[in-house]
């Protein structure tokens, strides 16, 4: 096959799978958003973790989060049970990204999260899941199938579970009034911040 031609199928394949998560958005979502707020209101954060491929997906989450005024970290699994686990307050929520709900090191992480008393939620395609039934509120971002051949690598699961976090972001952005001069207070530098908050008279020779 054509490279162009198979690029374009990658892209089909994927944005039938956003397409599908859309389409089956629920009253989850706002159960989630109502979880969310109320730990941001609390002065807690949102904790984002992931194992795999996931956990990338789950450092830009977060740092989108942070970025829009959501205050959020992220929590690797594996040093969570190394002492990491201390990242998690009791005011935070912990959002949980495994597509299939059953990975080994979330598994382990679930049960020490439970004994915190952090409420979980869960970002999986598998309501079936050890992940889901451990969780306080699942959302569910189930693909028909990954744009890899073998149906094996992660790639339209994982970028539907990035385009989920933006949606999550963005929703918050909306509930909690942040506007753009909150935005560009958390930008100081860089295009976007000299975009929004730099001023003639910072630059002005004068005299």
């Amino acid at each position: 096959m054509n490279s162009i031609d198979l690029a374009k199928k990658v892209f089909d394949v994927e944005i039938e799978a956003m397409k599908k998560v859309r389409d089956e958005l629920d009253g989850s979502f706002n159960q989630a958003m109502e979880l969310f707020l109320k730990t941001l209101e609390n002065g807690g954060k949102i904790v984002v973790t992931g194992v795999g491929k996931n956990l990338p997906i789950a450092e830009k989450i977060s740092a989108t989060l942070a970025s829009t005024g959501s205050t959020s970290v992220v929590l690797n699994p594996v040093q969570a049970m190394h002492g990491d686990l201390g990242i998690l307050g009791r005011h935070d929520v912990l959002l949980v990204l495994s597509y299939s709900g059953e990975s080994d090191e979330i598994k382990t992480l679930l049960p020490a999260v439970r004994r915190l008393g952090v409420p979980i939620i869960a970002l999986t395609g598998n309501r079936e899941s050890e992940l889901a039934a451990l969780s306080e509120v699942v959302l569910l971002a189930t693909v028909e199938r990954e744009a890899c051949p073998f149906n094996m690598a992660p790639t339209a699961s994982t970028t539907a579970t990035l385009a989920y976090g933006d949606a999550i972001a963005m929703a918050l952005i909306d509930a909690r009034g942040f506007n753009k001069e909150d935005y560009a207070k958390l930008h100081p530098a860089g295009a976007i911040g000299r975009a929004l908050l730099l001023k003639a008279r910072d630059i002005m020779r004068t005299g």
